[in-house]
């Protein structure tokens, strides 16, 4: 079982997302920026390393959006949507591609599986 924090950033009716690199599981698809909670960390403090880690942004972390849990055949995910806002401009670190992504666009857009549910719903808000 792994457990992951994303940050849902939404601006203007758009969702910053970031595409997976490759070599990375599920390599090529769009996610919600974020990554694997560290022994002992908060879900806070796994948000803001990661977000520094891959944008080199610090942000602010908000509420719960969404908790969810996934099993893809190699391992079970489970995930905490967290609503964050920017504390500057994102810029990325790992080589990955960055995009806003209007909310219209997002059940387009290829996303991980385990993401379904969270576009689900953020698409059904107006």
């Amino acid at each position: 079982m792994i457990t992951v924090v994303a940050a849902v950033i939404e601006e203007h009716d758009r969702f910053l997302l970031t595409r997976r690199v490759a070599g990375a599981h599920l390599a090529g698809l769009w996610e919600f920026p974020g990554g694997k909670i560290d022994p002992d960390e908060t879900h806070e403090a796994a948000l803001r390393r990661e977000l520094r880690e891959e944008l080199d942004v610090d942000i602010d972390v908000g509420e719960l959006v969404l908790h969810t849990r996934h099993a893809y055949p190699d391992a079970t995910v489970v995930l905490y949507f967290y609503r964050c806002r920017l504390m500057g401009t994102p810029r990325p670190q790992l080589g990955q591609q960055m995009q806003w992504v209007p909310r219209a666009e997002l059940t387009s857009l290829g996303l991980p599986p385990a993401d379904g549910e969270l576009v689900e719903l953020l698409s059904r808000r107006t």
